[in-house]
């Protein structure tokens, strides 16, 4: 006779399955063992980070990363693995070895600085007295004889056309400065840049730097004493003539039973390119994570009913332009997305995600082994009448147009603003437990998915307004 308490027992464990019901127990156990056991995530983002370095969008470095990704998959054994041709780059952009700054005088001091992207460097060792901005003609009267091969340190403030300052400028402009200098808000140095406009034929002249806080307090401590302040950088830059292609990176497994229906791994391989970074956090983790979740699940043998697409963002850091053409160009297969998991919020471990309560069945199936095999990482699953349609990475343009994507919160000791962007995404900065957990999540999470008997239920549109309702 069988007890009640195990009545009770398979029952629950019925209706805690069900959602997940065509998931091989088995294989997710093997996910899970081999992932914890077996990891290589950091041995991937070591070679992607020191190897490689950072990845700006239409770089060499960034066409690199793309071929390396490519011949990994490759290596698993992922099949259609191919580069999804999206747009292009005006003018490519490149940093060379040589990115030095520093106070010689009245005594030496290193700075730690970035300049934009697709803004030109000093071409050679530029050495040259500190001069504050003019923003007068008074001011600019005092100091007209000494601003050839000068570092003008900037002060800040608009100009209006038509005046005074927008005057000086203009004679500043024909003077030969060396460049300008100005200060972060803060230690962090941030990078950021744009390309939209560049022409190679004409390509900007101005060479602009930023340096740390307590870099300028230094400059403006001696210069207000009335000391002779030298300033020298060596900062090579090049423009490389384009247009140049730009590409995401896709790779699948593909459905055993319903090969035409999709859950998408992602994250955006491209990065920012400043002096020191390394693309480590943003976004070498997340990708190194779906990379990881690829060998993972072809280790184990892991064979998903739908196709688990693996696809590594590329134009995000310059307005989620690889995701967005991706949803633009594959637009008549949308309905076929069950899921889209973007990993891209740095070195943290995944912490959960938002949905809907119709999904939360299934989404909480996905993330249940995780959950187990890591009770030291906490998940949570937060509850939403609506998916946002906003936000800042690869999710968005999918959540846009109704396709659930999903940004896993990043949960963790570290913290993001010291490495987002600056001179500190190094690969020093990145756990490896944190990592572990979220490629071993990544793995069950896409195979449960991609498993369950149906897709992931879609928001309805939200209802039109009863006709005479408005104010």
């Amino acid at each position: 006779m069988i007890s009640s308490r195990f009545v009770i027992a398979f029952f629950i464990a019925g209706c805690c399955c069900g959602a997940s019901a065509q998931a091989d127990q088995a294989t997710v156990q093997r996910i899970v063992q081999h992932g914890k056991n077996e990891n290589q995530v950091m041995r991937h983002l070591w070679h992607l980070s020191k190897n490689i370095g950072p990845r700006l969008t239409g770089s060499p470095k960034l066409l690199q990363a793309c071929d390396w990704t490519m011949l990994r998959f490759k290596e698993f054994g992922l099949k259609n693995v191919h580069l999804d041709y999206w747009g292009e780059v005006p003018v490519g952009f490149e940093r060379g070895e040589r990115q030095t700054g520093r106070m010689v005088a009245p005594y030496e001091w290193d700075f730690e600085f970035t300049t934009p992207a697709w803004s030109p460097g000093t071409g050679v060792k530029r050495r040259g007295v500190a001069i504050l901005e003019p923003t007068t003609m008074a001011e600019y009267e005092k100091v007209k004889g000494k601003l050839r091969w000068a570092w003008l340190i900037s002060q800040g403030g608009t100009r209006q056309p038509g005046s005074e300052r927008a005057q000086v400028d203009a004679l500043i402009a024909k003077a030969g400065i060396a460049g300008r200098v100005s200060a972060s808000r803060s230690d962090l140095v941030v990078t950021g840049g744009r390309y939209s406009g560049l022409d190679y034929n004409n390509l900007p002249k101005d060479v602009r730097i930023t340096i740390r806080k307590k870099d300028m307090d230094r400059i403006m401590y001696s210069l207000q004493k009335g000391k002779e302040v030298k300033l020298e950088f060596d900062i090579q830059q090049r423009f490389l003539k384009g247009p140049k292609p730009v590409y995401n990176v896709v790779a699948e497994i593909p459905g055993t039973e319903r090969p035409d229906e999709v859950v998408i791994v992602s994250g955006h391989l491209d990065s920012w390119d400043g002096p020191g970074s390394e693309g480590t956090c943003d976004n070498g983790t997340g990708t190194m994570v779906a990379l990881e979740a690829a060998r993972i699940l072809m280790a184990t043998g892991a064979k998903p009913k739908r196709t688990i697409r693996f696809i590594l963002w590329t134009g995000e850091e310059q307005g989620l332009l690889g995701s967005r053409a991706y949803v633009q160009n594959h637009r008549d297969q949308l309905d076929k997305i069950s899921a889209v998991l973007v990993d891209d919020g740095g070195t943290n471990y995944q912490g959960g995600v938002t949905c809907t309560a119709a999904m939360e069945p299934l989404i909480r199936m996905a993330l249940q082994p995780a959950m187990d095999a890591f009770p030291e990482f906490p998940m949570r699953i937060q509850i939403v009448e609506r998916i946002p349609r906003g936000g800042g990475s690869d999710h968005a343009p999918f959540n846009g147009v109704g396709v659930p994507g999903f940004f896993w919160f990043e949960t963790g000791r570290a913290n993001y603003n010291y490495v987002h962007h600056t001179q500190h995404d190094k690969f020093e900065e990145a756990i490896p437990e944190y990592l572990v957990q979220s490629s071993v999540n990544t793995a069950a999470a896409a195979y449960i998915l991609a498993c369950a008997e149906t897709m992931l239920p879609r928001e309805q549109p939200a209802a039109a307004p009863a006709s005479g309702s408005g104010r």
